[in-house]
């Protein structure tokens, strides 16, 4: 009994000894959790600044923005547009004659300085390959600029574009080299033609220079004094005489006739009651005098309305008409 009780004990101590030396069971592989990838906002592309911001940030347009803003046209650059800008860089502005911008920037030439700066604005995006292909642009002043391209540069009027297609939110920037002046208003005609023409109580003596031929002369330089008959001055001649002189055959009579008018010179009312006489354009003398505070060429033909200036000259206005002696 003792005997089987000991071989029992020994079998189980072999089982145990064997159990501890087995290698371990490896256990499941656990699946990992998924876990969901962190959203990555998309990069936008910054916001285009438009036309004035542009300028502002780019540093070399202070002049510019400050003429801009003087003039008041902040706003109206930072509208919709499109709108195409030759833009004059700071240099250009500083090559103007010494004194120019200072003036400009007074608030009493703020239209002279306003005129200015939309003379450099189109209207419209026009990129440089376009703008290569025009002759002439039209500015938002309503006058218009000169485009050529010589040996492969692109000139507006005189100044040279230097950098090109400078995009913004509204519209397109040139870079110019030179600041763009408007061409001056042309002055409108005002000799002493054109007034008589436009008064109206001058009708007979702009008919009668017409058939002498002297409207090219008295729209010219000069300066003349014309003492000028009025319609009814010539209206008073004699029955007949006025039609005879605007015969062809008697254009060499009504040109003496004309030029017994005109004094050579700009002789204002002033001048003239200080003279007892005055030299024509047909080389013979009126006399003048003064009385009762009237002034009377050859004594009886009265001055009735005075110094009406002319481009070229000046127009007294007489009550008839001056025959010169024979």
């Amino acid at each position: 009994m003792k005997r089987n009780t000991l071989v029992f004990s020994m079998v189980m101590v072999l089982a145990l000894a064997l159990a501890a030396c087995a290698p371990a069971a490896t256990p499941a592989p656990v699946e990992p959790t998924a876990v969901p990838p962190t959203a990555v906002p998309p990069t936008e592309a910054p916001m285009a600044k438009d036309i004035v911001d542009t300028a502002i940030a780019d540093g070399r347009f202070t002049t510019l923005v400050a003429a801009i803003q003087a003039a008041g046209l902040v706003d109206a650059l930072k509208a919709e547009g499109p709108f195409t800008v030759f833009a004059p860089t700071d240099d250009a502005f500083a090559a103007l004659p010494a004194g120019t911008l200072d003036s400009l920037l007074l608030p009493e030439n703020k239209q002279q300085l306003t005129d200015i700066l939309l003379y450099h604005v189109v209207s419209g995006k026009v990129m440089a390959a376009d703008v290569t292909g025009l002759s002439a642009a039209p500015t938002l002043l309503g006058k218009d600029l000169a485009v050529k391209v010589d040996m492969g540069n692109v000139y507006i009027n005189e100044a040279k574009v230097i950098i090109t297609d400078i995009e913004t939110s509204n519209g397109v920037i040139h870079v110019i080299d030179a600041v763009l002046l408007p061409p001056a208003e042309e002055a409108a005609s005002n000799t002493i033609v054109d007034i008589a023409v436009a008064d109206g109580r001058f009708t007979t003596l702009v008919a009668a220079l017409q058939a002498a031929g002297l409207v090219e002369t008295l729209s010219g330089e000069g300066p003349f004094t014309v003492f000028a008959p009025t319609d009814d001055a010539f209206a008073a001649l004699p029955a007949g005489t006025l039609d005879s002189l605007l015969l062809p055959e008697n254009k060499q009579q009504l040109t003496d006739i004309l030029l017994y008018h005109v004094v050579s010179g700009k002789v204002m009312a002033a001048d003239v009651v200080g003279l007892t006489s005055a030299t024509t354009v047909l080389g013979k003398d009126l006399t003048i005098t003064v009385k009762d505070g009237n002034v009377y060429l050859n004594d009886t033909v009265m001055v009735i309305i005075t110094d009406i200036e002319a481009s070229n000259g000046v127009i007294h206005v007489i009550d008839a008409v001056l025959l010169p002696p024979q």
